[in-house]
């Protein structure tokens, strides 16, 4: 069994792909993957998104600003608010971005600052987007007592150094479908001398989906291709790779499986 710990379902072809969440489920369930975490970036979608995924036990969500979408529309109180919905069981997607806006760093320092005092507060796990940004993001998670509440930096792309750093405030690291590109020498490297038991699996769907399927919209079902290439990378099996990235799913979000 599977999960697909960062997902956007919300943001996924529904007119030509898929007809509609059911159909999602079931072409991942079909691969062994069960559960799913849908993410939320912009207050403004996060009630849409709760909408769709209120019918399903399986998919639970998360609320967050996305630094991408700091301009959007934020509103400490609404967010707060919307972060203690039973059904959110972790704060993000949230962290720093300064590859494609460097120009809002201040705003996204602030915003991501205040994201992590919730979900310290609410102890609820963090969900953290780092691009361009290593010092900036490790300092505020230190800073704001990240260790407190956990979490896990999604989509990872960064340096060993960074990923052993985040191990160490109790942070796990989750793999994308960029593991599996052709370019990911260096990531490829970095994921095979991490341990397993701070491994996540995911596919940012509907974008990275892995080869493949590189250049078609991602989702949740290609998990399975993360979790094949993991497996490959650290000389083990399939099982091993699912089995941990599976407990390492419910144990950092405090849920029992269902």
């Amino acid at each position: 069994m599977l999960v697909d710990s960062h997902c956007h379902l919300d943001k996924l072809d529904y007119e030509k792909l898929h007809t509609g969440i059911d159909d999602v489920i079931n072409k991942a369930k079909e691969r062994g993957v069960e559960y799913f975490l849908s993410v939320g970036v912009t207050l403004a979608a996060f009630p849409k998104m709760m909408e769709m995924i209120a019918p399903y036990d399986n998919v639970f969500a998360s609320c967050g600003i996305h630094p991408l979408d700091v301009e959007s529309g934020y509103n400490y109180e609404q967010f707060k608010a919307f972060a203690q919905h039973e059904k959110v069981v972790a704060i993000g997607e949230t962290g720093l971005d300064y590859h494609y806006q460097p120009e809002t760093a201040e705003l996204q320092q602030e915003i991501f600052r205040q994201q992590v005092r919730v979900a310290v507060e609410l102890n609820k796990p963090l969900i953290i987007h780092t691009r361009m940004a290593r010092e900036d993001t490790m300092r505020i998670l230190r800073e704001e007592g990240a260790e407190k509440c956990g979490g896990v930096l999604h989509c990872f792309t960064e340096s060993l150094e960074m990923a052993l750093d985040a191990i160490e405030l109790g942070f796990y690291i989750s793999i994308s479908g960029i593991v599996t590109f052709n370019t990911a020498s260096d990531l490829k490297n970095v994921v095979s001398q991490l341990p397993l038991d701070r491994l996540l699996v995911e596919t940012d769907s509907p974008f990275l989906a892995p080869i493949p399927y590189r250049g078609k919209q991602n989702q949740p079902a290609y998990t399975r291709e993360v979790a094949q290439y993991i497996a490959l990378l650290k000389g083990v099996s399939v099982e091993e790779v699912e089995e941990a990235t599976t407990n390492n799913f419910f144990t950092l979000f405090s849920l029992a499986q269902r």
